[in-house]
């Protein structure tokens, strides 16, 4: 097996979005849920970071996922107002949106950090093509 790295990582992610990852295509995600904003922000052009499918509560060793490339990276915020003859309501939404490119296949070796408000962080390695299913 590889060596392994410590990666920042996304987790939860849609199976289109891993799909689309595995098949070695560039994706644009926009990263809402907290726990996945809080790691996305710490990541920044030129990292390499973990992605999976699998919840933040069920990350574990073993768990498998893809290792990308963040190639960009952008923090947005949108206003959404609401009004009537009775209320004005006014709203912000922030959300990050990241562009990834896939480089390899890798398992989580151990669970570096999974606290809440923090970036999730996975010691992981690359796994050859043959031993990755």
């Amino acid at each position: 097996m590889g060596d392994s790295m410590e990666y920042i990582a996304l987790t939860g992610m849609s199976e289109r979005v891993i799909s689309e990852l595995r098949d070695r295509h560039p994706l644009t995600i926009e990263v809402r849920s907290p726990n996945n904003f809080f790691a996305a922000y710490k990541a920044n052009i030129g990292d390499f970071i973990f992605v999976t499918h699998v919840s933040p509560d069920d990350l574990r060793g073993g768990t498998m996922g893809i290792v990308a490339k963040v190639l960009r990276h952008q923090v947005i915020t949108h206003r959404m107002v609401q009004s009537n003859d009775l209320y004005y309501e006014e709203r912000e939404m922030t959300m990050l949106r990241i562009q990834l490119e896939p480089r390899f296949i890798a398992r989580v070796r151990r669970v570096t950090c999974n606290q809440m408000c923090k970036a999730a962080k996975v010691d992981a390695e690359e796994m050859p093509f043959f031993d990755a299913r």
